[in-house]
């Protein structure tokens, strides 16, 4: 009889990454990327721009890869670390080499403070994502925080550039955006937002209006609506907890008076 020869075994397949996503993410970390390079050239105007299309490109990428069903967990892997390029090291690099370098020490620390803390919040997100409301984020979001230091660095610019004093309110900024990172402050996400299902035609009217505000004064403007969304967490969380203040001492006065009928209907029936 013929022996038999032996199959070699079959090679697993391997997986594949979806391009698409991935490749608005590469162009998320190639704006980054170029933000550092400029900065060091000394092109701040052009870095500010280049994180702020970083921005637009990291927006699209996560809608894209869940409009086209092409979510993975190395797209979500790939999108932290461009982020940490693109929105901590590239706008901390940026913000110490246009203003915060002359406080030496004390700059270069609020710079690591941003990046470290910018690097903490993307890796809480991680892990918390999965567990909370996806209507809000669990502290400022990393790319806001880049994108107010972008249009700081604009506005400034149309304003007629910095002072002797601004860096001081500057660093405080850093400082302060690197707190909000790492707080349990909630900030609205805009992931419910569905472009796809049919909306009231005021809808349509007030986005035109706002990208004909905007392209009137880009400067102003988007200094104006990044620093509106940063104040809109610690102000409505402010708002909340007044509230639930309010209910809480409401239902203990209502309390109150209940036993105070209640002690006097007692003594009523004693007499």
């Amino acid at each position: 009889m013929k022996s038999r020869r032996k199959r070699k075994p079959r090679r697993k397949g391997r997986k594949g990454i979806f391009v698409l996503p991935n490749l608005f993410t590469s162009a998320s970390l190639f704006g980054g990327f170029y933000a550092i390079i400029a900065a060091i050239h000394g092109r701040y105007e052009a870095a500010a721009i280049a994180v702020i299309i970083s921005c637009v490109f990291d927006g699209l990428d996560g809608r894209i890869a869940r409009f086209t069903r092409t979510t993975s967990p190395f797209g979500n892997q790939y999108d932290s670390l461009s982020d940490l390029v693109a929105f901590g090291a590239a706008p901390a690099i940026l913000a110490y080499l246009w203003a915060l370098e002359p406080f030496g020490r004390l700059g270069w620390l609020a710079a690591f403070m941003y990046v470290i803390c910018g690097a903490l919040r993307l890796a809480r997100f991680n892990v918390q994502k999965d567990n909370v409301d996806a209507k809000f984020f669990n502290g400022l979001p990393i790319p806001a925080a880049a994108c107010f230091i972008a249009s700081l660095i604009l506005f400034t610019k149309a304003l007629g550039g910095i002072t002797e004093s601004k860096p001081i309110i500057i660093i405080v900024m850093i400082y302060l955006l690197s707190f909000l990172m790492v707080s349990t402050i909630n900030y609205p996400s805009f992931k419910e937002v569905n472009i796809r299902h049919r909306k009231p035609f005021n809808v349509l009217v007030s986005i035109i209006l706002i990208f004909t505000v905007i392209a009137y004064k880009p400067q102003v403007m988007l200094f104006i609506i990044m620093l509106s969304y940063i104040v809109s967490g610690p102000v409505v969380t402010l708002y909340r907890l007044h509230g639930k203040r309010s209910k809480a001492t409401i239902a203990a006065s209502a309390t109150g008076e209940e036993n105070g009928e209640h002690k006097a209907v007692e003594q009523g029936s004693v007499e």
